[in-house]
């Protein structure tokens, strides 16, 4: 016996990933519905590579009663509209958007990270899914911390346009066709020119300086992995499709070596160690695209401060940074609370 499954939003880049997911990890579902905004009302999208098709659904007329989990990936405005109603109705949501994640209510889960937090999803019926950037750093630090006790992270990210939605992809090819062609590269999503460029500026300016998408890899990271760790971010847009990257640095309480940290993220879940030290020995964005992992290179020691280490860390934004985090939280659900093994 299955699942009766929602996905909100299935028409955007996320939304999609979560159906090609649910369906390559051969999810237990026992009736699926694809639901978005009202000018999508009657298209008709697959459902992975399963050969069925699935006509798209108005959120608005839409009735949540009756179904087991909803997947919102529509962004919070869709979320703040029709999360606590679908909720409210016995529909578990996970939501992927910003709007939950710091509520003390709602459960920010990385499955290979805190899965015992989810345990507390029945306040209000509603688990968060986080950050794109903070999903796959906080699945490469959890071994780390748990070995040598993580005292400050440092991390410069380098984040694909597919983070901006498909209008941030659309205008990276635009772009790019345009300055071959001697056109003007005109910028509408983006604050500057994103082709053959890199932008320090994800997402609104805060007073301090830093910007919302800095400030949430900060308080998410305390939220899901350790409240004591201090966390500083630079986060950079580039001119990637698909798959964001982090230069990370880590100072430690305990000591740690370069081949202590080999060691562990070898063997870590979620995690793919490639780190020969030789040309080509690292993973970069074009590789991670459509893998499950979070890939982690370049692992060094940082001898400039006691217990130092730092390494490179790729995935698939869309995957791990969104869509398969869902679905895994989703079958963490489903093991540990909703019981309706297939």
């Amino acid at each position: 016996m299955g699942y009766r499954v929602v996905v909100v939003g299935a028409t955007g880049n996320v939304g999609r990933e979560m159906l090609n997911i649910l369906a390559e990890r051969q999810f237990p579902v026992d009736e699926i519905a694809a639901v978005a905004s009202p000018r999508s009302t009657g298209d008709v999208i697959d459902f992975g590579d399963s050969g069925q098709e699935l006509k798209v659904r108005n959120i608005e007329h839409f009735d949540f009663a009756g179904w087991d989990i909803a997947l919102f990936a529509a962004g919070s405005a869709a979320s703040k509209a029709y999360a606590p109603g679908a909720a409210a109705a016995g529909c578990t949501v996970i939501d992927n958007s910003s709007l939950f994640r710091m509520d003390p209510d709602v459960p920010l889960i990385v499955p290979e990270v805190n899965a015992h937090a989810i345990d507390g999803y029945r306040a209000k019926n509603i688990i968060a899914n986080p950050n794109c950037s903070t999903a796959q750093m906080v699945v490469a630090l959890k071994p780390l911390h748990d070995f040598a006790r993580i005292k400050r992270v440092v991390v410069a990210t380098y984040q694909s346009v597919s983070g901006a939605g498909k209008s941030g992809m659309d205008e990276l090819f635009e772009q790019s066709r345009n300055i071959f062609v001697g056109d003007s590269a005109e910028s509408k999503t983006f604050t500057k020119q994103i082709a053959f460029n890199v932008i320090p500026h994800i997402d609104a300016f805060l007073d301090d300086g830093s910007t919302k998408e800095e400030w949430k890899m900060v308080v998410e990271t305390k939220k899901i992995l350790d409240p004591k760790i201090k966390v500083t971010a630079t986060c950079v847009r580039v001119p990637v499709f698909v798959g964001h990257s982090e230069a990370i640095n880590i100072e430690f309480e305990n000591e740690i070596s370069a081949k202590d940290a080999q060691r562990i993220l070898r063997e870590a879940p979620g995690v793919m160690l490639v780190d020969k030290r030789e040309d080509g020995g690292y993973v970069t964005p074009v590789e991670a695209v459509g893998e499950y992992a979070t890939y982690v290179s370049r692992v060094r020691e940082d001898p400039t401060v006691d217990n130092g280490l730092s390494l490179w860390c790729v995935s698939d934004n869309l995957r791990k940074g969104a869509a398969l985090n869902a679905v895994q939280i989703a079958e963490l659900l489903g093991r540990r609370h909703l019981q309706k093994a297939a």
